[in-house]
């Protein structure tokens, strides 16, 4: 669907408001008749302290604001919950194929990460230490980037409740900026840069270590 806001509109994105890009975002959201079918059907299983975060929230935003089509470049649809009460990977396969389960539709497309036990695993994967979580919302504060940090619940009472603990500002304003609350996150800012600026070519790209505006093709170099 067209969108009445165009590129300048988002890169001015410090003009909204705080209060105003919340606005916008829960109005492309509900506007969105595939993330709502995967919103609903979340709701319905009632996982613990569960968010649909990310990539399908910020991508959906840069659609609408660059006018593109539903669901371009969003390749999967992160679900995160919080469960402390059992951290094994069998608890979390379960969930995982109750999820597809309910979304049948989506299946392969939805990917399932209980936040309680990232730290059992991130090292052996990524490198480096990751903290123990208290909750879901946390977690996002250790996403690579600013953009990333966003995260959805559709609450029982229908209200669209959105976490986002570095602001909307640069969602809407095209930026990816690096979070440098991780070291490990700069092994992969480059790539998912890089991959981003191919599907959103009006994206600016912040280098990792000077926070400036940086071709793509330069973001590996050191500044």
């Amino acid at each position: 669907m067209d969108s009445p806001f165009v590129v300048s509109k988002g890169i001015e994105s410090e003009a909204l408001g705080e209060e105003h890009r919340q606005s916008l975002l829960e109005r492309f959201i509900r506007e969105d008749s595939q993330l709502m079918d995967i919103l609903e059907g979340l709701r319905a299983l009632e996982l613990p302290d569960w968010r649909l975060v990310s990539g399908a929230i910020y991508q959906t935003v840069w659609n609408r604001l660059t006018g593109r089509s539903q669901g371009h470049g969003i390749k999967d649809y992160d679900i995160a919950y919080f469960d402390p009460l059992d951290r094994s990977w069998d608890a979390e396969d379960a969930v995982i194929k109750r999820v597809d389960a309910a979304l049948p539709a989506w299946k392969g497309r939805l990917e399932v990460r209980n936040q309680a036990r990232v730290h059992l695993w991130y090292s052996e994967k990524f490198g480096g230490a990751y903290p123990e979580l208290t909750g879901t919302d946390e977690s996002l504060e250790n996403y690579m980037c600013t953009t990333h940090a966003v995260a959805v619940r559709l609450e029982v009472d229908g209200r669209l409740s959105i976490a986002a603990p570095f602001g909307l500002a640069d969602i809407f304003a095209l930026t990816i900026r690096p979070c440098h609350k991780l070291e490990s996150n700069r092994t992969h800012y480059a790539e998912k840069a890089k991959r981003m600026s191919r599907l959103w070519p009006e994206l600016k790209i912040l280098h990792w270590e000077s926070g400036e505006p940086v071709r793509p093709e330069l973001l590996d170099e050191r500044h």
